[in-house]
């Protein structure tokens, strides 16, 4: 049984908080129900140091939308083991080029892909029991993943540069600081808010 942490507490209570809308095109947007109120004291608050890591692991979540577009309809599986094996291979040898730990990295990355398919698979449900929602038109994935790939090596870096944050005590209040901000800076919906949560328990060491 998965154990509610600090993060996973504080970002169901902002999704709780939340209304979501759909666009025409099916992309979900989260619309604070106490925006105007809220929107100052957060605001107010410094960014935590784990800010770079949350917002580029919400930024690689992002690009989910367009691969499950990429996938809808054909026979490509979410699920995509020898993608997922050069992405880890990868992000390990740049970690270890940075001076990171590339097994810590590795781990890391095991969460941005199952999260990443948290996504890939509500919008297939979401789809699938309303096609009227469902895209018309397919990205390019070999382009999609030129920018996942940008986004994953500037995470690899955040990462490293944040090494001493992510061992210390304080770290789990931050991550989950960082959360919150990187929540409504970015609009998340539930299903996104959701997958954010799962891409990072293992930020934090310990």
């Amino acid at each position: 049984m998965r154990t509610t942490t600090p993060l996973r507490r504080a970002l169901i209570t902002v999704t709780a908080t939340a209304a979501v809308v759909l666009t025409a095109t099916g992309t979900a947007v989260a619309v604070p129900v106490h925006d105007a109120a809220a929107a100052p004291h957060t605001a107010a608050l410094a960014l935590s140091p784990l800010h770079s890591v949350v917002g580029l692991a919400a930024e690689r979540l992002a690009t989910a939308d367009l691969v499950a577009a990429a996938k809808w309809g054909t026979d490509s599986p979410i699920d995509d083991p020898a993608r997922e094996q050069q992405v880890l291979d990868n992000v390990a040898a740049q970690a270890q080029q940075l001076g990171a730990d590339p097994d810590e990295i590795r781990v890391i990355f095991r969460d941005q892909i199952e999260a990443n398919k948290v996504v890939q698979r509500g919008l297939f449900q979401r789809w699938t029991d309303h096609p009227d929602q469902a895209p018309t038109t397919k990205p390019d994935l070999t382009v999609v993943r030129q920018e996942i790939n940008r986004i994953t090596s500037a995470l690899v870096q955040a990462l490293a540069d944040t090494s001493e944050n992510r061992g210390t005590v304080a770290c789990r209040p931050e991550l989950a600081l960082a959360g919150l901000q990187v929540h409504q800076e970015d609009h998340l919906d539930a299903l996104h808010t959701r997958a954010l949560i799962r891409a990072l328990p293992s930020v934090c060491r310990g």
